[in-house]
């Protein structure tokens, strides 16, 4: 191998060690609370900050209990047959979801307690 093929590998190297960092790092913004929707609709918005166990009542009369605790939140228990909601891992970053089709349910992590956010794509 030529001075040039180490010098190619060293800068392809060192861009894939900069993008790395920067997705990486991009992952860490932790949310303050966790919002609640059901049916499409927020029914409630919990801080993150505060430990609590709740019970949600879904959209066809199933029910999912939300543990919120040192920061992050999870779902213990719910009354869908899958439970695939149940075995998602515990949420506390910007943007993460724990949604249980069945009964209609999503849980958020949200940054700011205001849902009056406008989404769109220009």
């Amino acid at each position: 191998m030529k001075k040039a093929d180490f010098i190619v590998i060293a800068v392809v190297l060192s861009i894939a060690v900069v993008l790395i960092a920067v997705l990486y790092g991009s992952k860490t913004n932790t949310g303050s609370y966790v919002q609640i929707e059901v049916n499409g609709k927020v029914v409630n918005t919990l801080s993150l900050d505060e430990d609590v166990q709740l019970e949600i009542e879904g959209a066809d009369g199933g029910t999912n209990t939300l543990v919120i605790e040192n920061g992050y939140a999870s779902v213990t228990h719910a009354s869908c047959p899958d439970g695939i909601c149940v075995n998602h891992k515990k949420i506390n970053r910007s943007g993460e979801s724990i949604i249980c089709l069945p009964n209609k349910v999503v849980i958020s992590v949200v940054n700011d307690k205001s849902t009056d956010e406008i989404d769109a794509v220009a």
